[in-house]
């Protein structure tokens, strides 16, 4: 046995087998690393089209995930640090909560405070395309999964509301945009009253910008990583902060 598999069979069996300890969070999964960066990568990428070494490095960073080092420094993850990553990229995605939140949890989930079953990957796509890497949506699939005619998608697009991306297809929050859409249509609002939505989403975009300008102004993956993840915290911010304003607009309408 080499050196670098010596270690590595010595850390997984400190990961797996410590007697009195509780065995990190997710239980019952193989911890022996054995995967590369880019295999990590490939497994995540069929839920998160998006992610990147540069993210991954970040996260190892900020302590959520610790993969094994070799002796020449090359990274080894096991199926449990891969379910582990599902686990705070989907808590990012789909809650929008902090790193800080995200190892709070996980701390808890370590200690055996909470449980959760870990997380299996998703297909990315819909009815959409992929493009890039990223999902798209076309204007059919949009009216189709809005249970709407194309004209009023196409009428969103006419007023501002939905922008393109390219020739034909939108980023993934368009499908959100067309739903809500038209449900307010039922209440008479239509496309011309939303132009305000989304001049105030772009001045919030413009505010939160200022936030992450430091950090995009500097050079190396950490700090591409960090921008972005800042830019969704305050992002996420700035949406309560606007729906707490409009619930407390509207709370005298109410009986």
């Amino acid at each position: 046995m080499s050196g670098a598999q010596a270690q590595r069979t010595q850390q997984d069996d400190r990961a797996v087998a410590r007697p009195g300890a509780t065995e990190p969070w997710p239980r019952g999964i193989s911890r022996r690393a054995s995967m590369r960066i880019s295999d990590v990568l490939a497994a995540l990428r069929i839920e998160f089209p998006a992610v990147t070494t540069s993210k991954l490095r970040f996260l190892e960073e900020q302590g959520l995930v610790e993969p094994v080092r070799t002796p020449a420094g090359y990274r080894q993850y096991s199926p449990a640090d891969i379910e582990r990553l599902r686990f705070v990229l989907r808590q990012q995605r789909d809650k929008y909560m902090p790193l800080k939140v995200i190892g709070e949890r996980l701390a808890a989930l370590d200690a055996g405070d909470e449980e959760a079953t870990a997380p299996r990957a998703r297909l990315a796509t819909r009815d959409g395309v992929v493009q890039s890497g990223e999902v798209r949506w076309t204007v059919d699939a949009l009216a189709t999964e809005a249970n709407v005619e194309v004209a009023f998608v196409e009428e969103l697009v006419q007023a501002g509301v939905l922008r393109p991306r390219g020739r034909s297809s939108f980023d993934p929050w368009a499908r959100d945009v067309v739903v809500a859409a038209a449900a307010l249509a039922e209440h008479g609002i239509d496309a011309r009253h939303l132009r305000q939505f989304r001049t105030a989403a772009d001045r919030q975009a413009d505010l939160v910008e200022q936030v992450v300008a430091p950090w995009r102004g500097r050079r190396g993956a950490s700090a591409a990583a960090r921008a972005g993840t800042v830019a969704a915290e305050v992002g996420e911010l700035c949406t309560q902060m606007h729906t707490a304003l409009v619930r407390a607009a509207v709370a005298d309408l109410t009986p």
